[in-house]
């Protein structure tokens, strides 16, 4: 087992003891972190996903600051702001007072119930992890992430990330509802008088040398190939497109997109301990990578058709082990919940 399988399997049992059956959005949330990269968690209210970012910033060592997004908030209630200090003795002047983006990890919950303005102040951070005040550059912390989260239930009152802005995030990540026994378990730990301590398992340092040994990580030419040749199938412009593509997608996935897999897929590789990317990484990584790139059309909307329906047949053209999806998973989300509360009401 390499350095880091055994880095990798720390964090997972350190996590377990506060979170449970949360293990494939805990690693492409460390994949995210440690690729230096941005994540979006799509869930609804009460699976966790505060609790699991905050606690990986304790396992990570890093600072942590949560930023509850409403209809009110300013840019400079994020950003910071400059105030006037200094007594009569001294003179005044303004300084900057930094807001709660200066930190290592940064929770943006329910970044769809703020205005564009303030949206776009997060994303200038995000992107050129630095903020401007009165002309005035200001460096971001480094590391520097920002994991949002969305309810995918109420959308009265919100405003949803435009493309340009969901381009900026490498994975978008679904956390649905855990599995019955999960469930049980879950509820079993609301009897506990405290939430376990977590040290540290990864430092900074580690972290750097993570980074640096997963750009070495092979990626094979032909590999390499269909996963662009994946990506360019998704726009319906491109020739030899998918009938399917030009018929339900308005504007396929950016190159942003194939670079998010390249990277992410030598992370993934070195994470399992290997020297050299396999499809299984790349098909394992697509969907949450790829889908919210995707613009649908007025004709997939009124199908029911949704974005990772088509990821799954664009990754079924490409890849020999990519598997179509499930009839649940082509399910829209809606029907999906009304048919386990069916469920649930009839036992």
């Amino acid at each position: 087992m390499s350095r880091w399988e055994e880095a990798a399997l720390r964090v997972r049992e350190h996590l377990s003891t506060r979170i449970v059956g949360m293990d494939d959005a805990t690693e492409k949330i460390l994949l995210c972190i440690l690729t230096r990269n941005h994540a979006l968690l799509v869930g609804v209210p009460g699976l966790a996903k505060t609790l699991l970012i905050s606690s990986l910033s304790e396992l990570l060592d890093l600072s942590f600051a949560r930023i509850q997004f409403t209809p009110d908030l300013m840019p400079s209630d994020i950003t910071g702001t400059e105030v006037l200090a200094g007594g009569d003795d001294d003179g005044r002047a303004f300084r900057f007072l930094p807001g709660p983006v200066f930190a290592n990890i940064v929770l943006a919950d329910e970044i769809n119930r703020t205005p564009p303005k303030t949206q776009a102040a997060l994303m200038e951070a995000m992107e050129e992890r630095q903020v401007t005040s009165v002309g005035v550059r200001y460096p971001l912390p480094e590391p520097f992430f920002v994991l949002a989260t969305q309810n995918p239930i109420e959308q009265e009152g919100t405003y949803p990330l435009p493309a340009a802005q969901l381009d900026r995030f490498m994975f978008r990540i679904r956390i649905d509802y855990p599995a019955e026994d999960v469930e049980q378990r879950v509820a079993r730990r609301v009897s506990r008088r405290s939430e376990p301590e977590l040290k540290p398992v990864l430092g900074r340092e580690e972290m750097t040398a993570f980074r640096d040994e997963a750009r070495g990580i092979v990626v094979g030419d032909s590999l390499e190939r269909r996963i662009v040749e994946f990506v360019r199938s998704s726009r319906p412009e491109t020739e030899g497109a998918p009938d399917f593509v030009k018929n339900w997608i308005e504007f396929g996935a950016s190159p942003r997109a194939a670079q998010a897999l390249l990277v992410a897929s030598r992370a993934r590789a070195l994470l399992h301990g290997r020297t050299h990317v396999r499809e299984e990484d790349v098909v394992a990584l697509a969907p949450d990578i790829v889908r919210h790139r995707l613009v649908l059309n007025y004709h997939a909307t009124a199908e029911g058709i949704r974005a990772v329906d088509i990821v799954h047949r664009l990754l079924a053209l490409h890849f020999e082990t990519a598997r179509p999806a499930t009839e649940t998973e082509r399910q829209p989300f809606w029907r999906r919940l009304f048919a386990r509360t069916a469920k649930t009401a009839s036992a």
